[in-house]
């Protein structure tokens, strides 16, 4: 079972790697669903943490659809985090149908040259998900999917989950399950799910909020609940 959690800075990837994390994503701007950070906060993280990060790719927060200039931002971006090294990214595109955008994401595959790669809630726009998740089990650099199965919140989209996570057995990508999830009815959901990845934002952080700090206790209870599971 992969812990995944937020960071946006370099205290929130020490406590999130103190606390039983298995793996960080790095964003800015989290009330805007995440953000490309900068290239400062990237190199310090990466020296300050020896979990594996992965950081988020998206320059804006207005859709998942991009024109030339936004992918060109893009690449550059991926460019720079590939210079740092032992990092992974977070990615997604989408065109205006609702299906995934494969020639655009093809060059930032390109760029990436080997990082490993998540595919964000632009899945969850999708107009079909086990039709993107057949277009995306083509690209090996992809290794999970997080996604809510669709809804606003992973426990209501938790048989869709299932659904996803029973067709992704044995493959290449892994789906991990994201939004909304708590500590409370977290061993309910992992039952009715099947996946063997969560991530966790506002739920680690004190009183829920995302804007506020880490919140130690809540994390590791967290983790104290996924150890259980897992045995």
């Amino acid at each position: 079972m992969l812990l995944e959690v937020i960071a946006t800075t370099v205290g929130d990837a020490i406590m999130a790697e103190r606390g039983g994390a298995d793996r960080i994503e790095l964003i800015t701007a989290i009330r805007e669903g995440g953000l490309t950070p900068s290239i400062g906060l990237i190199e310090c993280v990466r020296e300050a943490v020896s979990i594996p990060v992965r950081v988020m790719v998206r320059p804006h927060a207005r859709s998942f659809y991009y024109d030339k200039e936004d992918i060109e931002t893009m690449r550059r971006d991926i460019e720079r985090i590939g210079a740092v090294g032992g990092l992974g990214i977070v990615i997604g595109m989408l065109r205006p149908d609702g299906t995934v955008d494969e020639e655009n994401l093809k060059i930032l595959l390109d760029a990436a040259n080997g990082m490993e790669v998540t595919f964000h809630r632009a899945f969850d726009e999708v107009r079909d998900q086990s039709e993107a998740l057949d277009v995306l089990l083509h690209y090996p650099e992809i290794t999970d999917i997080l996604t809510s199965g669709g809804f606003d919140a992973a426990p209501e989209g938790a048989d869709q989950l299932a659904k996803l996570t029973s067709l992704t057995e044995g493959k290449s990508i892994s789906i991990m399950a994201g939004a909304g999830l708590t500590g409370q009815g977290l061993e309910s959901f992992l039952q009715q799910s099947g996946v063997s990845r969560v991530h966790f934002g506002s739920a680690v952080r004190q009183g829920g909020d995302p804007m506020k700090p880490f919140d130690a206790e809540r994390l590791q209870y967290i983790r104290t609940i996924i150890n259980q599971w897992k045995r």
